[in-house]
């Protein structure tokens, strides 16, 4: 069943996200001018926008951010201005070929330069903040204040391992208690806690052992290792930004970027010859693609002959449990279970801080269900919800870059209208893409830079009927953070094959029917004494045996005297006297079935970097001033108590403070160091900390007592009780309350300390 109940889906393409609105009156018009040579007129409009000044790598990253994220609005603006660029960008070039007087080509130099100015101003009037994010200063907020760091730093650390800090720890703590509410407790999902270690066969079953790898180059001469689409895609961007490359060159560039997610080695090859990249370090020759299995391996035991793996994901820990689930849920479908644990990928080049890491935290979701009715219950409560969706054939469509944003807006909506009614497989998978949706929007996610791409169909497993990623755009690029797939019925029948223990649960039919059935008995005195103790395990997987499998039985038994019963992959012979086959009629109630799974797939690390990015912030006016703006839900710490001063007059109000927080479970962190309470203010705002309660004289001159709360991201303060202190922090915190209704509520109080 298709979720035809979606309405109004935004449909993403780069090249749409709405960015924050500036008001730029009359300036289209005045940019068509610019074209018709009234530059004037144009350059009036833009000093009343225009944007303090900005480094050169600067204003070219606003520039390459608009090419790509600029919102219909905001193209309409610039796209005159470009064609102005570009109109004597040719000219220049033609009279140069034709060798024209130094004079005319220095003329229409000036004038390219003023339209490039132009450009360039605009372009920082209309960019949203984010356009200009400063990664460098995120990073060193981080690593002063201890969020997170490289492990083993003091050793030299060890690429893809991070340790996290006080603050760090709290983070990410709060966005799992989070998550574990928002699905496990609201959506009554079975919690497991599997181990990390798993046994080889497992893994080989689930397909891990032959297929879970990347492609990898080596260094023909020092053997240093590369990624191959990583190294591919770095090397294509360099290219991009080389302006002594052709545009032909670039334009093969930009396909193969657009297919890149489904090449295999030969493809990679073929681009690296064709391309002739080399080492990015060394400039050698690159070997040609091999794969490389990215998981730890591991043995269990002394001996070494146990061959086991670290997980690389916590699913396969609720497929081999799932008939106790099952029986746990009363043998009903559909129900869910969930995980949160570690997984652990051996990264060929692990990169870009938490984005790609050799261990890290994940959540997932298995929600088992009839593959013959993936409708959801609770579908109609997020039906109107939006997402921006970015649907395969989009996808498709954005990548053949050769279109202008606008052409390629123009097509998008044009086929989201005919394709609408199939955009996502089924209710279920709909449902938890708008639970994903909600969950991030919840922990601080910007809205704005979040999409759900679906796969193409090169992406996909074999065996997957659909797939979605959320994906958030941060500074490196829009970077997968949820998977969200239907697998269909895959993983518990390779479980099935591999161990002959049926995963199945089953279906209710309308009325009775009868069927013919086929079991093999095993005769248990003559087993006994040819396989002993093993005599029960062989009866035991002759009776998991289907119809079809006893009918392949008693074939080989008739025809060869002898079938292999297979067994984790040992044969033991049978022979005729061993086995009874016994066939009659039976009348069901019931159907045997094996569910289809849909699952939500979380990388916690991944969504705590988006989240970092998109909380850091920059005072006006004193862009050295960073602090991060967590939502009150997911902030590490919740308040700061900061006393006026070290007055022995204001310990009785700090310890009340201190017993009001605590009563309702809030944590705190005291700052009466020296210094004035405005640095004090900045030092808590940096680490994120959302509310600052201040005890000042005038908080101990009355009972009961009374202290300020300021807000970090507006810095504006209320005074009120203590006694009122603990209940609006736990409702602003838990969002009862926005911090716009206590300031409608309290006094305000002026402060001149920021």
């Amino acid at each position: 069943m298709h979720c035809k109940k979606i309405h109004e889906i935004i449909v993403f393409i780069e090249g749409s996200i709405k960015a924050p609105r500036f008001s730029f009156g009359s300036s289209l018009t005045a940019l068509v001018e610019v074209v018709a040579g009234n530059r004037n007129a144009a350059q009036s409009q833009v000093k009343k926008v225009q944007a303090p000044r900005f480094e050169k790598k600067t204003r070219q990253k606003i520039s390459d951010y608009l090419k790509q994220m600029a919102t219909p609005e905001i193209e309409a603006q610039l796209a005159p201005l470009r064609a102005a660029v570009k109109e004597y960008g040719d000219l220049i070039r033609d009279l140069k070929a034709k060798s024209a007087p130094k004079i005319d080509i220095d003329k229409a130099v000036v004038e390219l330069k003023a339209r490039k100015r132009l450009l360039e101003e605009t372009e920082i009037s209309l960019a949203p903040k984010e356009a200009s994010f400063d990664r460098l200063k995120l990073e060193d907020l981080l690593k002063r204040r201890f969020f997170y760091d490289q492990s083993f730093a003091i050793y030299g650390g060890v690429t893809g391992l991070y340790d996290f800090g006080p603050m760090g720890c709290s983070l990410k703590a709060n966005m799992l208690q989070e998550w574990r509410k928002h699905f496990i407790l609201e959506e009554g999902m079975l919690e497991v806690d599997c181990t990390s270690l798993t046994p080889e066969p497992v893994l080989k079953a689930s397909g891990h052992v032959d297929r879970f790898a990347d492609w990898m180059v080596k260094d023909v001469k020092n053997g240093e290792c590369f990624r191959a689409d990583h190294l591919i895609k770095n090397s294509i961007e360099k290219l991009m930004n080389d302006k002594k490359v052709s545009a032909d060159v670039k334009r093969d560039g930009e396909d193969v970027l657009a297919r890149l997610e489904g090449f295999d080695d030969k493809d990679m090859h073929e681009v690296i010859t064709r391309f002739k990249f080399k080492s990015p370090i060394t400039g050698n020759d690159l070997t040609e693609p091999i794969a490389f299995n990215l998981m730890f391996p591991t043995q269990i035991g002394p001996t070494g002959d146990f061959k086991a793996f670290l997980r690389p994901e916590t699913a396969q820990g609720i497929f081999v449990n799932f008939k106790r689930l099952l029986e746990f849920n009363q043998g009903k479908l559909p129900f869910a279970a969930a995980q949160i644990g570690l997984g652990f990928r051996n990264e060929i080049s692990p990169r870009q801080g938490l984005i790609r890491v050799r261990e890290f935290t994940m959540c997932e979701i298995e929600h088992f269900v009839d593959p013959e009715d993936k409708s959801f219950p609770k579908f109609s409560k997020i039906a109107d919800q939006k997402l921006v969706l970015f649907p395969h054939v989009i996808n498709w469509m954005e990548h053949q870059r050769r279109k202008s944003p606008s052409e390629m807006l123009l097509q998008t909506k044009m086929t989201i209208y005919i394709m609408f009614q199939k955009t996502v497989a089924n209710e279920t998978l709909g449902y938890y893409m708008a639970r994903c949706h909600q969950f991030l929007m919840k922990v601080g996610i910007d809205g704005r830079r979040l999409r759900f791409r679906q796969h193409l169909s090169n992406e996909m497993a074999h065996y997957a009927q659909d797939c979605w990623d959320a994906e958030i755009l941060t500074s490196y690029g829009w970077i997968e953070c949820v998977g969200n797939a239907d697998r269909a019925c895959y993983d518990l029948l390779q479980h099935y094959k591999a161990t002959n223990v049926k995963l199945v649960a089953e279906k209710k039919l309308p009325q009775p029917v009868d069927v013919d059935i086929v079991e093999a008995q095993a005769n248990m005195a003559l087993l006994g004494k040819s396989f002993k103790k093993e005599a029960k395990k062989i009866q035991s997987a002759l009776q998991q045996m289907t119809s079809e499998q006893v009918t392949s039985l008693e074939a080989d038994l008739l025809s060869k005297k002898l079938f292999n019963l297979n067994i984790n992959g040992e044969a033991y012979p049978l022979t005729p006297d061993l086995i009874n086959i016994k066939k009659y009629s039976k009348k069901i109630h019931v159907q045997e079935i094996t569910p289809s799974v849909i699952e939500p797939s979380y990388g916690i690390g991944r969504i705590m970097y988006a989240l970092l990015e998109h909380s850091f912030r920059q005072r006006e006016g004193d862009e050295q001033r960073t602090f991060l703006a967590f939502k009150p839900l997911v902030a590490p710490i919740k308040c700061s108590v900061l006393p006026i001063s070290a007055n022995d007059q204001l310990v009785a109000g700090i310890e009340a403070v201190k017993e009001e927080l605590s009563r309702y479970e809030l944590s705190y962190k005291v700052d009466d160091s020296s210094g004035t309470i405005g640095r004090r203010y900045a030092r808590t705002d940096e680490i994120g900390i959302p509310f600052g309660i201040t005890v000042d004289f005038e908080s101990v001159k009355t009972t009961p007592y009374t202290v300020t709360i300021r807000h970090a991201e507006t810095m504006s303060q209320i005074r009120l009780e203590v006694s009122e202190l603990g209940r609006l922090i736990s409702d602003l915190v838990a969002g009862r309350q926005q911090w716009t209704d206590a300031q409608a509520k309290y006094p305000k109080f002026e402060s001149t300390t920021d």
